[in-house]
């Protein structure tokens, strides 16, 4: 009788059971003119959050500018870019905060919580014109990701966004650069897939410029501010590990926008994965020498 009710329970668990989520709609091309509009974008804005840097050998910025007069409208288009229910909570929320300080209310509180550097990311795509089948707009980094990798499994061919490991591609101009702030961060994105759907603190920047030694970065909520991060790269391009005490780097997303048929080259699997990777990296006319993996000893 036991054994005959454990079959039923099981049984009634399986048909209750959610489908597994759909696969993700095959993604749009866009022209070359896109990604000229987010890299434009995100430089305007940290220009005028004020030019701030940050990086190995640099001061700290100054902390707080979040919380100024003229911060206000820039964050809340950061989280209007976001449609949840977090970043309607941290809109009412600031709303609130802002109404205060405007009525008298101690200054410099608006905007402190929640962390928006994932809104800024949204909100550059956005006012880019990218959409949500192609990025999605969240207020955790490590959501959006998920959504990049499972359009690059579900469509490799077409997927605007590609992850691959630091030692497979040295960044691009539009590439985002990410780091895990957890205590145990990952080694690789693709650790990160057995997790899906969880929440991991993590931080992107978004590539302006890339060359021998360096990688200019821009994200948003580092020292309350869009602030432009120079990441310490090796001759070649490709990131090196940062120092003890900072967020670890994992990923390097390819922004493949503009460089997909019919208005780029028509990409290709190349012949092997990239270095330690279950993932193949991608060729382009453009870029295929830096999608493999990092020639030894560079």
């Amino acid at each position: 009788m036991r054994a005959t009710l454990a079959a039923l329970l099981l049984l009634a668990a399986c048909a209750t059971a959610p489908p597994p989520p759909p696969p993700p709609e095959p993604p749009a091309a866009y022209p070359p003119s896109v990604r000229a509009r987010i890299l434009r974008i995100a430089e305007a804005e940290w220009t005028e959050w004020g030019g701030l840097t940050a990086g190995p050998g640099l001061p700290r910025p100054p902390a707080g500018a979040e919380g100024a007069t003229d911060a206000f409208p820039r964050v809340l288009a950061y989280w209007r870019a976001v449609p949840d229910a977090e970043a309607d909570a941290a809109v009412a929320r600031n709303r609130a905060l802002w109404s205060g300080q405007l009525a008298g209310g101690p200054a410099g509180a608006v905007w402190a919580e929640p962390a928006w550097s994932a809104a800024f990311i949204s909100y550059v795509m956005r006012a880019a014109g990218v959409d949500e089948p192609e990025f999605h707009a969240s207020a955790a980094h490590a959501f959006y990701l998920d959504a990049i990798f499972r359009t690059a499994r579900a469509h490799p061919a077409r997927a605007p966004f590609v992850p691959h490991d630091l030692a497979a591609r040295a960044p691009r101009p539009g590439d985002l650069v990410c780091a895990d702030r957890s205590r145990r961060p990952l080694a690789s994105w693709q650790d990160r897939e057995a997790e899906a759907g969880q929440f991991r603190p993590m931080h992107c920047d978004l590539v302006l410029r890339a060359g021998p030694g360096v990688v200019e970065a821009v994200g948003g909520n580092i020292a309350d501010a869009v602030t432009l991060t120079r990441y310490d790269a090796d001759p070649a391009g490709f990131l090196l590990p940062r120092p003890p005490g900072q967020p670890a780097l994992f990923a390097v997303i390819e922004n493949r926008l503009g460089r997909l048929p019919p208005f780029g080259g028509a990409e290709v699997l190349a012949a092997r994965p990239s270095r330690g990777s279950r993932f193949f990296a991608f060729g382009t006319e453009e870029g295929s020498a830096l999608s493999g993996p990092h020639p030894p000893g560079g």
